[in-house]
């Protein structure tokens, strides 16, 4: 949720630590701070806001010299965001500071430990408990720094990425990890190295990076390179170090005026990136090699469940009409956050399709090991290579969407509904639940959905139209049913997310059992009419929302006739089979949202209270 950046090596460390918090921003908002070491003296400077408002307060009050500091971009949870919550933390005396991304649970236990033993306390949060945690043990036991801090950690209980620096040690960093992403950037000759929350702040620096596991630690000593331990035994941990496959290109807006309308009109490129080199039409083949090589595992599951949160549990829902349609498994959607909790059967011939566009999401990593540890073949859908989710599953596939900065997802919805279509097809395929005949339309036609979404985006200016219309307005309504009900319910969310709106999704045919009472000349309802599916049964609904006086806006076929009859707007999208039309459809109601978040002078790419990554509870 925050966004931790640090740096040691031979240049001003403030540069780059100031551009890594911009780009890593979208973690985490309401506060930032900086320490940076001179040779001399540790400078501290934070405040609540934006970055921004960071740059301002260190210009009056520290200079930004040095080559060595640790940066933070904070998402609240321990403490209001005020300047004293921010982060960095310095220890009691004024020796050590942290920066931290996570929660200690036992904090209050501790801080009472470490008031008894005279400790005093600035702020309301659990990281200054653990700086100062840390700064007794290091006295206690007379260890140096590295030791100090695996000790301490041995003691909490919680979620974090942490990374710590004594103003006595100028040469080393030592950072660690539980549940919470870090990386480490190694530059040339290892006379540098970066640390952050993910690659985005040095990529112009090194495309060579360490990515922490779960409880360890790493040592960062300038000339000497990373040491890497377990944290519970102090055992060594061979150091694996992986080449990035980012470039700077994508991380930046591109000329758009918001990363989340830039990722908006990225998905025709982000779906066809993700099924190239998987879906070989001319070849009537669908070739994924985490599936291939657990076929076996997939055929002979009782029961696919699907876990995730938010976005990524819309798309599963998609999934499951999908793969119950197509495949005729039967399938179970799960939020990640009540699965884990409520005691689930699960058996070994269960599946577990865990779904996550940064794979470090930490209901959806809880909900993993749950089932693992039940026997149950996991499977992961992520975008991020080498995230938790990713190493935790026992197979899985990426969608290849590219870097999502925008906090309200869009292309993952797409390119996650495009990778579990192809698991589906290809089990129905291997069962002998679909014929060949249909098997070949649907790769054609998934092939063909980059066009037609390009074509989709064609309507934004008519949307723009429509949002202007409908800013003001306190409530929206959004309809859909069969495969466009999950649609239905990720619009809804979208403009949530991002305008404040207060908005419902709905499963059309039960607007009669409780939501029709909303209905006045008031109230705008986003209507999901395809020609495919359920057509004549929606436009029923559509006439009952009429004779109520209901705004109707229409997102039907090209071509259509009825609903633009009935309809105040119509928003039309290309035509294709029932299956896809979700990856159609979603794309005006993610302009539609946007557009009226723009209007109402929202922050379309931080929404208030809203992280990208969920890596804590």
């Amino acid at each position: 949720m925050c966004g931790i950046v640090g740096y040691i090596g031979h240049r001003e460390a403030y540069p780059i630590i100031i551009e890594g918090l911009k780009r890593l921003e979208y973690r985490g908002y309401d506060s930032a701070g900086i320490a940076l070491f001179d040779g001399k003296n540790l400078k501290v400077s934070k405040t609540k806001g934006k970055v921004a408002d960071l740059e301002n307060r260190i210009e009056k009050e520290i200079t930004k010299t040095g080559n060595v500091g640790i940066g933070h971009t904070r998402w609240a949870t321990h403490g209001v965001p005020n300047d004293v919550n921010s982060h960095p933390h310095i220890s009691n005396s004024g020796d050590l500071v942290i920066i931290h991304n996570g929660i200690i649970e036992n904090y209050e236990s501790l801080k009472q430990e470490l008031i008894s033993r005279g400790y005093t306390f600035q702020s309301d949060t659990d990281t200054e408990v653990l700086i100062n945690l840390i700064e007794d043990v290091k006295k206690q036991e007379n260890v140096k720094l590295g030791k100090a801090v695996q000790v301490a950690l041995n003691q909490v209980v919680g979620a974090y990425a942490i990374a710590v620096f004594d103003k006595n040690k100028p040469e080393e960093v030592v950072v660690a990890r539980l549940g919470s992403p870090l990386a480490i950037g190694i530059g040339e000759n290892e006379d540098e190295f970066f640390i952050a929350s993910d690659a985005s702040p040095f990529l112009e620096y090194t495309k060579n990076a360490i990515y922490l596991e779960d409880e360890e630690m790493a040592i960062i000593r300038r000339h000497k390179g990373v040491k890497i331990r377990k944290i519970k035994d102090d055992s060594l941990v061979d150091t694996y170090v992986q080449e990035l496959q980012l470039n700077l290109e994508q991380i930046e807006k591109g000329g758009f005026e918001h990363f989340m309308l830039k990722e908006i009109f990225e998905q025709p490129k982000a779906i066809t990136d993700t099924y190239r080199g998987r879906l070989l039409r001319n070849e009537a083949i669908i070739k994924m090699a985490g599936v291939e090589d657990n076929m076996k595992k997939f055929l002979n599951a009782n029961r696919i469940i699907i876990v995730a949160c938010g976005t990524s549990w819309h798309a599963g829902l998609v999934a499951e009409y999908i793969f119950e349609d197509l495949a005729r498994v039967p399938v179970e959607v799960e939020y990640a956050s009540e699965f884990r909790y409520r005691n689930p059967v699960i058996t070994e011939n269960d599946v577990i399709i865990a779904i996550s566009q940064s794979g470090e999401t930490a209901d959806t990593l809880a909900a993993i090991k749950l089932a693992k540890s039940k026997g149950a073949f996991v499977f992961g859908v992520c975008n991020v290579v080498g995230s938790s989710i990713a190493r935790e599953t026992h197979a899985g596939a990426y969608t290849h969407a590219g870097p999502e900065i925008g906090v309200a997802s869009t292309k993952a919805f797409t390119t996650q509904i495009t990778i579990l279509t192809l698991i589906a097809l290809r089990l129905a395929r291997a069962k002998g639940t679909i014929s060949s005949s249909d098997f070949r339309h649907h790769l054609l036609e998934l092939e063909m959905i980059p066009k037609k979404v390009e074509k989709a985006l064609e309507a934004d200016d008519k949307i723009k139209l429509i949002a202007d219309i409908y800013k003001d307005v306190n409530n929206f309504l959004y309809l859909g049913r069969g495969y466009n009900f999950p649609v239905a319910l990720e619009g809804a969310l979208k403009l949530k997310e991002i305008s404040y709106i207060h908005a419902e999704g709905y499963p059309a045919a039960e607007m009669k059992h409780g939501p029709i009472a909303l209905i006045d000349e008031n109230m705008p309802i986003v209507v999901i009419a395809t020609k495919k599916g359920h057509y004549e049964k929606v436009v029923s609904n559509i006439q009952e929302i009429k004779s109520r006086k209901g705004k109707i806006i229409g997102i039907v076929t090209e071509g259509d006739v009825q609903v633009k009859a009935l309809a105040d707007h119509i928003i039309e999208v290309p035509e294709t089979i029932e299956s896809l039309s979700p990856l159609l459809t979603t794309i005006p109601l993610q302009l539609l949202s946007y557009h009226i978040a723009v209007l109402l002078n929202k922050n379309v790419d931080q929404p208030r209270n809203l992280a990208k990554s969920v890596t804590v509870e």
